[in-house]
């Protein structure tokens, strides 16, 4: 989206556009990638097969986990996932992370490496559960999932104000709604929450879905359409909360971290996600990176990761005490 447009108009204090750093070169290869992987694929059960096999190929190629990184597999009740935990991590301080994907994959050493580097930085730990995937498992199968590993966390004696909950993409989509199920099921807050480009209407109206089609590297409305449609076989609910946060009440949730980039066909997914926050009083800040893709944090070679990770630090010991345990040089 052409960022002459906003700076055009008054943003909101909590609306902060980080200007662009990297080399164009870096981010020309990873739009290339990008385009390769999701884009231009079939929209069948053969090109879903052939997309779920390129991910995992640039997964196992850029996805590099650090040598002191240890994964350990954990049993929710009956929902699988893995315990990430490194040298410096404390049992007080959580991540319960829920990946992106689409609803119907996974990027394991990527989004694993991104989550180690938050917890590196900030001495914590993080538990991944393994939500069913579309189409194999459609909606409600992957929320249930999400919020039973909340469950879990809570009655295995985590306290809610040590736990953030943070999520990519779909993964930012099943946080919401597991924020708004955990509250109407009356289960305690976490302390904040992290949500990376995450997708917040099933119905593509922002502006953002339109204008940014044809820079976005990854989706089009097609392709998106496809998407909801392996998870939801019932459209008419394309509105409800549950699949759409966005139509949600938004009152007393925690604090809220948005970042979004400028490029990305879901960017007021998160811009109009943000603004029913803070009309709802939630202490929220969003974050729109200049010239960036969606997800644009699981590329450690983009300048513009390191920054995001900076701020997300910033932004948790701001607001929930998590100070860094990492000396600066």
């Amino acid at each position: 989206m052409d960022m002459a447009f906003g700076a055009a108009l008054t943003l909101p204090d909590y609306y902060r556009v980080i200007p662009r750093v990297g080399r164009q070169t870096t981010q020309f290869i990873v739009d290339q990638v990008l385009r390769f992987s999701f884009k231009n694929v079939q929209r069948d059960a053969s090109g879903l097969f052939t997309m779920r096999q390129r991910v995992l190929s640039v997964d196992k190629r850029f996805g590099r986990r650090a040598p002191d990184m240890r994964i350990t597999r954990q049993m929710c009740d009956d929902i699988p996932a893995e315990w990430l935990d490194l040298p410096q991590s404390r049992k007080d301080r959580v991540f319960l992370y829920f990946n992106g994907g689409a609803f119907c994959m996974r990027i394991p050493r990527m989004q694993s490496a991104m989550i180690a580097r938050w917890c590196r930085k900030l001495g914590a730990r993080a538990l991944m559960p393994h939500y069913r995937l579309a189409p194999e498992h459609p909606y409600p199968a992957a929320p249930d999932d999400c919020l039973a590993a909340y469950r879990w966390l809570l009655n295995h004696g985590v306290p809610a104000e040590n736990i953030v909950m943070c999520g990519d993409s779909a993964g930012g989509n099943l946080t919401l709604v597991t924020l708004m199920r955990a509250r109407e099921a009356g289960l305690p807050m976490p302390a904040a929450a992290v949500l990376l480009s995450p997708a917040t209407d099933f119905s593509a109206s922002g502006r953002s879905a339109v204008v940014n089609e044809s820079i976005d590297p990854m989706f089009s409305l097609p392709l998106l359409r496809w998407f909801g449609e392996m998870y939801l076989t019932e459209p008419e609910l394309h509105l409800h909360p549950s699949l759409s946060p966005l139509t949600g009440d938004f009152d007393g949730l925690p604090p809220l971290l948005f970042q979004a980039g400028s490029n990305e066909m879901l960017l007021d997914d998160s811009t109009r996600a943000a603004a029913k926050a803070h009309a709802a009083g939630v202490p929220v800040r969003l974050e729109v990176f200049e010239g960036m893709p969606h997800v644009f944090q699981c590329l450690p070679a983009l300048a513009e990761s390191r920054r995001a990770d900076k701020n997300l630090a910033e932004f948790l010991a701001s607001h929930i005490g998590w100070k860094s345990v990492v000396k600066r040089k």
